[in-house]
């Protein structure tokens, strides 16, 4: 009897210790978690706050600077669809910030042609429809400019004329 009394005991206090350990185990999870969803949700706009709040307050921002349209030669390029028979002809001008970024687009034009043929070209017909698609191209070829001319050298791109066909 007394022996059975002992590994009754035994028992009730393995299980309190489990019982801790996996609440323990429980907790840290959650933790993580919350971390995770803190770095990739919410601290991402922390940084660009501060990032703004940290700048020179002499710089407007890009919707209120005025500057200079270039227009681009048209670009007819092959979508990337399945079969290939899709094309797109794109005509842009884009606003650059000074005179400067003006005779630099117009010194790395054969880069911006290269760049913006590459680009087109890896677009699909879907990928192209919606007016949010637009908008998103408008940026990215304004991206891409700006890692060519120097950042913040485009302000926008406009685009003058499209056809898919």
């Amino acid at each position: 009897m007394a022996d059975e009394e002992i590994s009754k005991d035994a028992g009730k206090k393995k299980g309190g210790k489990l019982k801790w350990i996996i609440i323990l185990v429980v907790l840290i999870a959650l933790g993580v978690g919350a971390y995770f969803a803190y770095t990739m949700f919410f601290a991402s706009s922390d940084t660009t706050s501060t990032a703004s709040e940290n700048a020179p307050q002499s710089q407007a921002p890009l919707e209120d600077l005025e500057g200079q349209l270039v227009p681009l030669p048209t670009f007819l390029v092959n979508l990337a669809d399945p079969l290939g028979r899709r094309y797109l002809k794109l005509g842009i001008e884009v606003e650059v910030r000074d005179a400067d970024a003006q005779t630099a687009l117009t010194k790395y034009e054969a880069k911006v042609k290269d760049t913006l043929l590459l680009l087109l070209s890896s677009k699909t017909y879907e990928g192209l429809s919606t007016m949010k698609a637009k908008v998103e191209l408008k940026q990215e070829i304004a991206d891409r400019l700006n890692q060519i001319l120097g950042n913040g050298s485009v302000l926008r791109v406009y685009i003058t004329e499209m056809v898919i066909q």
